[in-house]
């Protein structure tokens, strides 16, 4: 008697353990980390016919500023909460942008219709793959012939921004380039480079493209306020680290007048290559496979989008997806099948 109850009560177990292992198999992970995002009232109720919303601007002494974003885009929320709410004694350019510029947002997935110029009249959805709108938010700042005379791709910090702000408030781009403008007038030392154990130093990075791994340039200078973070949050993370081995990962000073050879085969410098492919943002990175640069990297980023561009092209997904971007769902269902819970903005 004694010996079936013990049979029992081990079928019992088993049926217990069976349960609790099919129950943890199927649990599946959250995502965290999206946010609202709240236009300030005091954008321009416009009827999106840029045509007249420029002449406006213009005709006010102003320029047009297009904000484009995603629903529940954490890096748009950053952006107006640091610089278009926030006023200067906070930190922020509220009071310079309501001053110089009509702002209109425009949401990348949105219906409504747009008059962008006389050959262009499509939803919003359409014109944000129309002018490549791929990383959120994008900033677009128009003169008063509808033009784009600036565009920035990402956030930007208050003290960035402000560069940006002025670049355009005071026509600079008649005369110059903004990376040039940025140069010239960004000069402060906030940031001094920090090694890393994956980092490889060459200055052929022409040979380096053309390897069996990846090519990643990360650009950095001493005036970068956001590379102390990129380390510390980002670069300095074990898995982080893991990816980065399946690359040839180079660091470059952007600022530097040291002769290298760029991917293309042209002798050149950081400081002059960056000027002349139009890259003001630090940290930026570039990607190459193969000799072919496949993205770019010119706005905040936050570890997991970081740790999926680096999986992108670790697992070759550019073989089946335009950017890595586009693999994000996949990345995303991947590991939360896994059980593990997803924070974007972390």
């Amino acid at each position: 008697m004694l010996q079936k109850n013990h049979l029992y009560y081990i079928f019992l177990l088993l049926i217990f353990i069976s349960f609790t292992t099919s129950t943890y198999a199927k649990k599946i992970g959250k995502v965290s980390g999206a946010t609202d995002v709240v236009i300030p009232a005091y954008f321009k109720d416009s009827f999106l016919d840029f045509r007249d919303d420029a002449k406006e601007a213009a005709d006010s002494g102003k320029h047009m500023l297009i904000f484009a974003h995603l629903n529940g885009c954490p890096y748009c929320n950053k952006m107006l909460k640091d610089n278009f709410v926030a006023f200067e004694k906070d930190g922020g350019n509220r009071e310079l942008i309501e001053a110089n510029f009509d702002s209109i947002d425009l949401n990348i997935k949105g219906s409504r219709n747009v008059i962008f110029d006389e050959d262009t009249k499509v939803p919003e959805i359409e014109l944000a793959q129309a002018l490549q709108i791929v990383y959120t938010p994008t900033l677009l700042f128009m003169n008063s012939k509808n033009k784009v005379v600036s565009r920035i791709n990402g956030y930007r910090s208050p003290r960035e921004f402000r560069q940006v702000l002025n670049f355009v408030k005071d026509k600079a781009y008649e005369t110059t380039d903004f990376s040039s403008y940025r140069a010239e007038h960004l000069t402060d030392s906030v940031y001094t480079l920090l090694n890393h154990e994956n980092f490889i130093e060459s200055t052929d990075l022409s040979k380096l493209s053309k390897s069996n791994k990846p090519l990643a340039i990360l650009f950095e200078d001493k005036t970068c306020d956001e590379c102390d973070r990129f380390h510390k949050e980002i670069l300095d993370l074990p898995e982080t680290k893991k990816l980065m081995k399946s690359f040839n990962f180079v660091r470059l000073d952007a600022l530097s007048e040291q002769k290298i050879i760029d991917p293309k085969g042209t002798v050149t410098t950081a400081r002059e290559w960056l000027r002349g492919e139009g890259i003001s943002y630090r940290p930026a990175m570039l990607v190459y496979v193969d000799g072919e640069e496949k993205e770019r990297l010119t706005g905040l980023i936050k570890s997991f989008h970081f740790q999926q561009l680096l999986s992108f092209f670790a697992e070759k997904k550019y073989l089946k997806y335009p950017n890595f971007i586009a693999y994000g769902e996949e990345y995303q269902k991947g590991i939360l099948k896994s059980g593990k819970d997803i924070d974007i903005w972390k």
